[in-house]
């Protein structure tokens, strides 16, 4: 059995290659080897568009409520060294005071 990725269109797993293709027979969506490559690599950006990356110090633009506590993350906490992981908060950092947290980009700015 081949490893061949599922169609990008339809989620269908019955896909083929025709050459340097891989070609969809339910939807008849073509796509090529590229196009997986670009779509897996995720870039992040703060709430201006800026490009973020791991490492980077962000500053909070909005008050934040701490969920099941009642602190709250101050707009214009500095956070340093981010580090930028897949899922619903997209920053996994440690802020003074509060300990480690997961914050979405669309709450900060590039520092």
């Amino acid at each position: 059995m081949s490893n061949l990725p599922n169609c990008p269109k339809c989620h269908s797993e019955y896909t083929y290659e025709d050459g340097s293709l891989f070609v969809c027979p339910e939807c008849g969506h073509e796509w090529g080897i590229e196009s997986i490559i670009e779509t897996d690599k995720k870039e992040f950006k703060d709430a201006y568009g800026n490009p973020l990356n791991d490492g980077d110090s962000v500053i909070v633009i909005k008050d934040l409520k701490v969920k099941g506590s009642s602190l709250v993350v101050k707009k214009g906490t500095k956070v340093k060294s981010i580090r930028l992981v897949d899922g619903d908060h997209d920053i996994d950092c440690k802020i003074e005071g509060i300990g480690a947290m997961q914050l979405k980009t669309e709450f900060v700015k590039k520092a």
